[in-house]
């Protein structure tokens, strides 16, 4: 039971707050400043029933940089985040730092988190400021789980959906504009046979054929690829966020589904089995220098081409088509989905080949029909209502006569 006094002009409580862990003793929690005994006994009510709910929450000045740099250690170690993952969300977490750094968690309130949102909306996509947000929740749930603050104040925030405008409308579809048209692609692979560096055709085939990731392609070694049954494992992924080619590192797959086996067509055999052959005579060449790791996309020293330079060979090539779209060494892998659309493969097929773990994301992000499957359509229409729009010019003919 709470001890009730008065002090000076006020009233205060004092309460059992249990033990302390370091010397075993009884712990008193109080506050005064009341203006009424009544008021006095109300708060030591609540506290009580706080307590022994286990929801109390010991006043504290820790700030909101501590506990991110508290969560930091505790996201890479207890959930076995890789280390691009934590590279995104403390990238994330700069903006919300920038606001509420040395501001005691405790204090940071709905209304100024939501405003914080508001305002960084203004600079930032949908799609970053949701992973801003993300981050944050993550921080905040850590800290209400540690019994540092009461409510979580990113719980129910709206995020701002920007408007697009007339422009942006005008330009049609994004995801239309980042991947390439059957014919175009055809186009690029002939120009990387006639006009491509050592290796591009191989890269660039492999990417429009499998629609892996970039980093799924680059981390392939040789024992990935299963020649008699023609299929390729996906095992890793690579990681070079400094595009040093010495200082990359092979991770587990974006997700559990990722790790997938998928058929691969004739032609990317052969160039496999040609590029291999090729990398050989390399390996002779550079014998004592070469690191060799099995890598199958290695530069002339054995270590894994990074991303950054396939991308520049991908630039190279597009320059010399006419086209005008944003592709990047992604682009094939909505390339490859759009193909596998075009040809009536199974949502759940395009899925389990894509390494997607939910299929809502196959369907959103990549479900969008190609120029041509549009044409197709519209002719499989005119051809269904043939016969009735035959019918009906003959009909407009007839009542024209008629009117003569």
């Amino acid at each position: 039971m709470a001890y009730i006094y008065k002090r000076g002009k006020k009233w205060a409580y004092r309460a059992y707050a249990g033990k302390d862990p370091k010397t075993g003793k009884d712990k008193q929690s109080g506050k005064s400043g009341f203006r009424t005994k009544k008021d006095a006994q109300l708060a030591a009510a609540i506290f009580e029933r706080q307590f022994h709910n286990d929801e109390f929450v010991n006043p504290s000045k820790i700030t909101f940089n501590a506990v991110c740099d508290d969560w930091e250690v505790h996201y890479i170690s207890s959930l076995a985040a890789k280390e691009s993952s934590l590279r995104a969300r403390k990238i994330a977490l700069k903006h919300v730092r920038n606001e509420f750094g040395e501001i005691p968690i405790q204090r940071i309130s709905k209304k100024e988190y939501q405003d914080t949102i508001d305002k960084l909306a203004k600079k930032f996509s949908a799609n970053y400021i949701s992973s801003i947000h993300s981050s944050a929740n993550m921080v905040f749930s850590y800290a209400k789980e540690n019994k540092l603050i009461k409510e979580i104040p990113t719980e129910n925030i709206k995020l701002p959906k920007k408007k697009k405008t007339v422009e942006e409308l005008e330009k049609g579809n994004e995801i239309q504009d980042k991947f390439l048209e059957k014919e175009e692609l055809e186009e690029f692979l002939t120009l990387a046979k006639n006009e491509g560096l050592e290796g591009d055709l191989l890269t660039f085939t492999i990417l429009a054929y499998t629609g892996l990731r970039i980093g799924e392609m680059v981390a392939l070694k040789w024992s990935d690829i299963d020649f008699k049954n023609q299929t390729l494992t996906v095992f890793r992924t690579y990681y070079n966020p400094t595009n040093n080619k010495l200082k990359y590192a092979l991770q587990t797959p974006k997700t559990e589904s990722s790790h997938r086996t998928i058929k691969i067509d004739d032609v990317v055999i052969e160039l496999l089995k040609i590029h291999k052959e090729e990398q050989g005579k390399i390996k002779l060449n550079n014998e004592p220098f070469y690191h060799d790791e099995g890598f199958i996309f290695a530069t002339n020293e054995g270590y894994p081409k990074t991303i950054k330079a396939i991308s520049v060979r991908l630039q190279r090539l597009t320059k010399k088509m006419d086209i005008e779209k944003d592709i990047t060494p992604h682009s094939f892998r909505h390339t490859h989905t759009s193909l596998l659309i075009e040809a009536n493969v199974h949502i759940k097929e395009i899925q389990e080949r894509l390494g997607h773990s939910d299929i809502n994301t196959t369907m959103d992000i990549y479900a969008h029909m190609t120029k041509n499957m549009k044409k197709e359509a519209s002719t499989k229409f005119s051809n269904l209502m043939k016969n009735l729009s035959n019918n009906l010019i003959d009909l407009k003919h007839e009542q024209k006569h008629e009117h003569e």
